[in-house]
């Protein structure tokens, strides 16, 4: 077994062959997707701006969040038709994107992991992800990785679901990665919108590839259960 050949061979399945499929939709119900979507997207990056406000253990940051994935979730459904999406198998034929995904997440997991290491030795850099981390850290844990969790599911349903739909298929990777790290802008933490970045990208190949949701919802959701849950022991760990 070759592992570099495996590696090839796994990231060309899980982020660059297209899976065959055939979402095609009337001019009219592409029109009403991207009003709806357009709509939800302003909508949503003014719950976040406000979201942002509150200090870390306010109740009312739940309360926002939660509503901001209402309105991700609302708005994605209320574009029109989502698509669960398939994937690769070894032996070449398809399945849900379960496994390839979660192998995925792994693989962003670990790159994640290892960055944070050379950020916790630079104060510059490691203040402003202390202060995002303070939302774990400060009140209920049980609750913040359960909006974590929704709001993940959420974001996928409407950057790589609606979104990406909206955007049409030879573009709709660079718009929705575009528009996903703008929207992160407004938290004023640098290494957040470079994070957003990878993950939207990541996820927006995996949309690609698969032409459904349920691999950007897993990558995102397991990534963001590692980052609250590994990120700030490894952390403290190396101060």
């Amino acid at each position: 077994m070759n592992p570099v050949g495996e590696i090839r061979d796994f990231v060309r399945a899980a982020l660059l062959k297209p899976v065959p499929r055939d979402h095609w939709q009337q001019p009219g119900a592409v029109r009403r997707r991207r009003i709806v979507a357009a709509v939800t997207l302003v909508v949503g990056a003014i719950l976040l701006a406000v979201g942002l406000r509150f200090p870390p253990g306010d109740p009312r940051f739940y309360y926002a969040t939660l509503a901001l994935a209402a309105v991700w979730i609302v708005g994605a459904f209320a574009s029109g038709p989502l698509h669960l999406g398939h994937a690769w198998t070894r032996r070449g034929g398809v399945a849900r994107p379960i496994v390839q995904s979660l192998a995925l997440a792994t693989l962003l997991i670990v790159l994640f992991l290892a960055g944070a290491v050379v950020v916790a030795r630079i104060p510059l850099l490691r203040g402003p992800v202390d202060e995002l981390l303070d939302y774990a850290r400060v009140g209920s844990l049980p609750l913040v990785a359960f909006v974590t969790l929704v709001n993940g599911i959420g974001e996928e349903l409407y950057f790589r679901g609606a979104l990406f739909a909206a955007a049409g298929s030879r573009h709709a990777v660079v718009i929705t990665t575009i528009l996903y790290t703008l929207l992160t802008v407004v938290s004023g933490i640098p290494l957040l919108v470079l994070a957003a970045a990878l993950l939207g990208f990541v996820t927006a190949r995996q949309r690609s590839v698969t032409g459904g949701i349920l691999g950007p919802i897993l990558v995102h959701c397991a990534w963001s259960m590692a980052m609250l849950l590994l990120l700030p022991p490894l952390l403290d760990s190396l101060r």
